[in-house]
């Protein structure tokens, strides 16, 4: 592409592609599309981003092609990757000039430069490192800070690099550049803080700019650049530094207004200062060491006594609490129970950390976290009246401790508490014995008190198991407040309830949750209270059965009632356990649910993590309605429907809990039903990915076969069969087995229909037994699935082994020797009876015989029949003779206690197979004497008196012994 001439065509087309008419939009981004390959496409796009006349929007596009492109194109192996030379011509004129007057295109031009140098540099562009530091030292504002710009994505690029040669280079760059780094951030630093009583607002910014990205850089080369940094002086001076130029930036803040954009640079400053030192701790705990004993004295300061007031602020607290809590936890710091074991290293920062923690120390910063920091504040009551549903939501909200306050608070007194609680249990105790009876409703200051430390005593139930007798606390303290129903109370009736769902699983006896059913229950009428404290509700379902009715329909109403989708799922959790934990004795309260749950669904398109709830709900609701749940069919499958079918983008989500109510929805199907049948299309591709979910996957394929093997093995066995013999070719000993006992199950329900349909398979199970498979388990598995096919489909076996023959280029017969051989050999890799069993009675029914290989395995075959009697023979105590112990004569129900589940429509299906199977209605015994004295009738009494000559006389006398009577 020739610059001069397609500039013009370039910028046209740009123009173009900038336009809100997708007429001349899309074919102006087609071109462009079009052009990606060609040579010198990207040198025009570089002269038109870094022309400072043009249109922003135009320069604006040129400059995300160009980003595009290196993605794309800059590697040397990529498909119609740029020149050699191209590349040199762009990388010099990237960096001729850092002039760049719009901020964001001048953060676009920065990335770009950092994505280059993650491929380039230093190897290619051994000049980009040497370039920017020259032109961070420029007095031009504009050239410094946008070298300065660029100079912190690239460092912060070239320090994401992990590939051992890439992390040598960058420890090279930061020896080389540490220095000077650090002279410059110090530099911008004091310019800063000299400019902060000047007042000149354009200037203080423009200083703490530089001030701000100078230390991003100084950042990435503390915690990235070294391997023992604590060795270096600069890195370690640099660190103890941090605490004082925090000091100073914290008493800046008083001189500048608190709703400005230099308050709002000043604290993202003074946070980035604390993420330093938490970075550093993180991937260099042992070089943090002679830090500990200042970031300790520093953040219990500003966090914890009056020298903070009037200077900190939020973020900087969560911050400050955060580095307390991971010197508190850190493993590094943690000596083993035998103090010998551990390092040097370890014990001398246990050392530091004893002497910091104090019992004052520890005393004052309990007394703090829970007097002054759980206190509920006038904004948090407000919001709670007003929406209590999602004050619940925002406060219980995933990463939380990390970044808001009271979150952060908590998980800091929790992990203190644990890691001092000899030393802060008596002062909870203390907090806790002075508030005692009821609270005046009018003092406010004393309900908030209360709230805090029933918060403090909650989060710390496993600590205080032995401390606290919270049976008596609950019957004596807690219900009677529970009872309380002022409008003022509202807030500690919810902390109660809070409270008793933390101990509940830790301290409480069982005769005591009839009362506190009763309280659930008047509870439950209070939309405010209950989505605060669906947690204790669900570890209270046990034993409702007097609550249940009502507890179920407050529970449903609810769950209609509320808006915020976190708290949806929270009903739906809950609802889902006491489905779980009643059974089947949910069926007479389940019909407005069954009702509402489609409509809920249909709500929740956007919602995957909600219908993810609804799932899990269905899944219990089918275990709980049993063959009732057909009634469902209409709502249900379809969801399943959906939920696991890979081309659609929900499956992302939905895919594992739909595949379990698929699972559960099998298992309790009273028949199978055309639509049931026709879900299973989505089964291919999700055997294709081979994911963890394979052995779900396999379940529901076991399903099918035990619901309907005829109709399911006509429709889907070639198709799955294919996707079988692909899977064997990759998959683990693990999944072979899986794969092998649905075709197991197959043959077991269907031995007719099932070898034709798995006819591919049965090939390469034969070779894996006469090559002497390894794995016991992958053996046993192929010795089961042949057993089948010998013992109850004849004919279909004399055709495989005639086609293996041909295969293995043998007689039939020698193959046939060969194969009993292998099964003697490795009889002992079964360990399962009935598959012991199951291969005695194949083995004894290729007699009787007057083959010649045949007779000449008898021995072998006498061998495992003999130790299959000894796996299934029992001796009746009254009469002195032996039965086989697997004979099932007629289908028994099984009585089922309260507590355990009814058996499901499988489990009566697999009781029903048993009945037809060889395993459980052949006896052993009876079998081995007709197939003997068949043989005994073919050779006579002299040759079939030879033939068991050739079996071990011992094995000759145990065989006598069972077959007495006969």
């Amino acid at each position: 592409m020739d610059l001069n001439s397609a500039s013009t065509v370039v910028l046209q087309v740009l123009t173009q592609a900038t336009s809100q008419d997708t007429a001349v939009l899309k074919p102006a981004e087609e071109q462009l599309k079009q052009w990606e390959t060609q040579p010198g496409f990207y040198s025009v796009l570089l002269n038109i981003f870094t022309n400072h006349t043009l249109d922003i929007n135009v320069r604006w596009l040129a400059v995300l092609y160009f980003k595009h492109g290196i993605d794309r194109y800059w590697r040397r192996v990529a498909p119609h990757a740029l020149s050699e030379e191209e590349k040199t011509t762009l990388r010099a004129g990237l960096i001729t000039n850092f002039n760049e007057p719009i901020n964001q295109i001048a953060t676009q031009i920065a990335v770009l430069i950092a994505k280059v140098a993650r491929l380039d540099c230093p190897r290619q562009w051994p000049e980009l490192i040497p370039t920017l530091i020259e032109s961070v030292k420029v007095q031009d504002d504009l050239r410094q800070h946008r070298a300065l710009l660029t100079f912190y994505h690239v460092t912060k690029t070239l320090a994401s690099k992990r590939l051992a040669a890439d992390r040598k280079l960058f420890y090279d760059l930061a020896s080389g550049i540490y220095n000077f780094a650090c002279s410059l951030w110090n530099h911008h630093t004091d310019t800063f803080l000299q400019q902060v009583s000047s007042g000149n607002e354009a200037a203080i910014l423009s200083s703490l700019e530089r001030t701000l990205l100078s230390l991003k850089v100084l950042r990435k080369l503390t915690v990235n650049g070294f391997v023992e940094p604590h060795k270096n002086m600069e890195v370690m001076g640099f660190l103890h530094g941090i605490f004082v130029r925090l000091k100073q930036f914290l008493e800046c803040s008083r001189n500048i207004g608190t709703d400005n954009v230099c308050r709002d640079r000043l604290e993202k400053t003074i946070i980035l200062f604390t993420k330093v030192l938490l970075d550093f701790l993180d991937q260099h705990p042992f070089s943090f060491t002679p830090l500990i004993q200042r970031s300790l004295e520093f953040s219990v300061s500003y966090v914890f006594t009056e020298v903070g007031e009037g200077v900190t602020f939020e973020r900087f607290i969560v911050q400050c609490m955060n580095l307390i809590k991971m010197i508190v936890k850190n493993y590094a710091y943690k000596p083993s129970k035998n103090f010998e074991d551990s390092s040097p290293e370890t014990l001398e920062a246990h050392k530091i950390k004893m002497a910091f923690f104090t019992y004052p120390t520890l005393t004052e910063i309990c007394r703090r976290l829970v007097s002054h920091y759980f206190l509920l504040t006038e904004e948090e009551l407000t919001m709670w009246e007003e929406d209590p549903e999602g004050f619940t939501v925002e406060e219980t909200g995933g990463d939380s401790w990390k970044y808001s306050l009271r979150p952060c608070t908590e998980v800091l007194f929790i992990d203190i508490f644990h890691e001092y609680n000899q030393t802060l249990t008596p002062v909870l105790l203390e907090m806790m014995q002075t508030l005692q009876g009821p609270t005046n409703v009018e003092d406010m200051n004393a309900l908030l008190i209360k709230d805090a430390v029933y918060n403090a005593v909650g989060l710390a139930a496993y600590e205080l198991f032995d401390s606290v007798d919270f049976d008596q606390w609950f019957k004596n303290q807690l219900l009677p407040e529970l009872q309380v129903i002022h409008n003022r109370y509202k807030p500690l009736r919810r902390r109660v309830i809070w409270l008793i769902g933390q101990w509940i699983s830790v301290k409480f006896k069982s005769d005591l949750r009839p009362m506190l059913y009763e309280a659930i229950c008047n509870l439950l009428q209070d939309q405010d209270l209950v989505v605060c404290f669906l947690n204790a509700l669900k570890e209270l379902v046990f034993k409702v059965s007097p609550y249940l009715e009502t507890m179920f329909t407050l529970l449903f109403q609810l769950l209609q009632q509320v808006t915020e989708c976190d708290t949806k799922m929270h009903v739906l959790h809950v609802l889902s356990c006491v489905i779980e934990r009643v059974n089947i004795q949910i069926r007479p309260y389940v019909g407005c649910l069954v009702q509402y749950l489609p409509l809920l669904w249909k709500q929740s398109e956007e919602h995957n993590m909600l219908r993810c709830a609804i799932l899990t709900t269905l899944i219990h609701l089918v275990q709980g309605l049993g063959a009732d749940s057909k009634n469902l069919y209409p709502f249900l499958l379809p969801v399943i429907q959906l939920s696991t079918d890979v081309s659609q983008p929900p499956h992302v989500y939905l895919l594992e809990d739909g595949l379990e109510l698929w699972l559960v929805t099998l298992e309790n199907s009273p028949c199978v039903t055309s639509e049931l049948l026709r879900i299973f299309q989505n089964m291919s591709p999700l055997l294709e990915l081979s994911s963890e979910n394979l052995r779900t996957c396999f379940k529901i394929i076991n399903g099918y076969i035990f619901l309907s093997s005829t109709e399911f093995l006509q429709t889907y066995a070639v198709g799955l069969c294919q996707s079988f013999c692909e899977l064997l070719k990759e998959i683990t000993t693990e999944g072979q087995v899986q794969v092998l006992k649905v075709v197991e199950n197959a043959l077991k329900v269907n031995p007719i229909l099932g070898p034709q349909m798995f006819q591919p398979i049965l090939p390469y199970v034969f070779k894996g037994i006469i090559e002497g498979e390894r794995y016991p388990v992958v053996m046993s598995t192929y010795l089961g699935v042949m057993g089948r096919v010998l013992l109850q489909n004849t004919g279909f076996f004399s055709s495989l082994l005639n086609e293996m023959a041909h295969k293995f280029n043998q007689e039939m017969d020698q193959l046939l020797g060969n194969m009993i051989e292998m099964w003697v050999d490795r009889m002992d890799n079964i360990t399962q009876p009935e598959r012991r069993k199951l291969s005695a009675l194949a083995l004894l029914s290729l007699l009787p015989s007057d083959n010649s290989v045949i007779q000449d395995k008898f021995c072998g075959i006498i061998n495992i029949s003999v130790e299959g009697l000894h796996d299934v023979m029992t001796e009746d105590p009254e009469t002195g003779t032996y039965k086989d112990c697997m004979l099932m004569s007629h289908l028994e129900e099984p009585k089922v206690t309260e507590d355990e589940e009814p058996p499901t429509e499988q489990d009566k299906r697999k009781k029903m197979l048993a009945l037809k199977d060889p395993v459980h209605t052949v006896s052993l015994q009876q079998f081995i004497y007709e197939k003997l004295k068949a043989q005994q009738e073919i050779l006579g009494e002299q040759g079939f008196q030879s033939l068991m000559e050739t079996v071990d006389t011992e094995i000759v006398t145990q065989l006598q012994e069972f077959l007495q009577g006969f």
